[in-house]
């Protein structure tokens, strides 16, 4: 695997593997890789000839200083992680190689941006939405994998890939989740042991919600239950629990066609998100979703 810090060295190679008509896959990143990524870069080997990583934290996503401060910075364990799995390159860009001098472009997506991580996240999917596009453009991109985890921005990035003619097909792949249920997230590194323990409830409560929602419960009924069991079991402030529809994201009130649970909540200073897919099914009396 090589590690490319250039946008010249990048091209450049990737010019060399154009001569032989080769598949470009790219899998996006910020680094403080998990399982969740590996599988995301495997099924980028399943699909493409050559599969490019990319590792930039960017700046232009976080609205919060401390926050971007924060984030992990693992370049030599990611690498290690990465070796098993034969990536052809680890594009680590150089800040000036996406921002340089003078920089002033901004790409913003509305819509799917509304809501949600749009609402409590000012400016943070117009930053998504400038790199990727970068980071498209940089790698030649055949094809780019998100995962559902973070499920507003895979419809972000697939509506600005439709509305630029961007090349990039976006491939969504599922969620992925520890033994416990939690969702893998480079946030995770930052709980401490008792939050750890207390994690997973999200994953939990947005199943049991789903599930009482998909058999016909009142849906503000079942969300009001589910926020006093994520407020006894010892969460912090839920920035938004909703019910959108699947894949606009507009918010829906009944099951009555595709759509997801989504929820961002606080624990331990840390913000986890997660979604689930609502499925309507028959009522059954004995499921319930009683706060802890």
């Amino acid at each position: 695997m090589k590690i490319i810090r250039r946008k010249s060295e990048l091209r450049a190679l990737i010019r060399e593997w154009r001569q032989t008509a080769t598949t470009i896959g790219v899998v996006p990143t910020m680094g403080a890789l998990h399982a969740g990524h590996l599988s995301l870069v495997e099924a980028a080997k399943a699909r493409a000839d050559r599969v490019i990583v990319t590792l930039f934290v960017n700046p232009r996503q976080f609205n919060n200083a401390e926050d971007l401060a924060k984030y992990p910075r693992t370049e030599e364990s990611d690498a290690r992680k990465l070796a098993p799995f034969a990536v052809d390159v680890l594009y680590v860009p150089e800040p000036e190689d996406i921002y340089p001098d003078g920089f002033a472009t901004s790409i913003s997506v509305t819509g799917v941006s509304e809501g949600l991580c749009g609402a409590t996240r000012p400016g943070h999917f117009d930053g998504v939405a400038t790199v990727v596009t970068k980071l498209l453009l940089q790698t030649d991109a055949d094809l780019a994998l998100f995962g559902e985890k973070d499920f507003q921005q895979l419809q972000v990035v697939r509506r600005l890939a439709t509305d630029l003619d961007l090349k990039t097909e976006i491939v969504g792949c599922p969620t992925v989740r520890e033994a416990d249920g939690l969702a893998m997230s480079s946030r995770n590194l930052r709980l401490n042991t008792e939050a750890r323990e207390t994690a997973p409830m999200v994953g939990q409560v947005l199943e049991s919600t789903a599930r009482i929602i998909g058999r016909g419960v009142d849906v503000a009924q079942a969300l009001s239950t589910a926020r006093a069991a994520l407020a006894s079991s010892g969460f912090g402030e839920i920035d938004y629990l909703e019910l959108r529809g699947d894949p606009d994201l507009m918010p829906v009130t009944t099951a009555d066609r595709p759509a997801r649970l989504f929820i961002a909540v606080w624990l331990d200073g840390v913000r986890l998100i997660d979604n689930v897919p609502v499925k309507a099914a028959a009522v059954d009396a004995t499921d319930r979703l009683e706060p802890a």
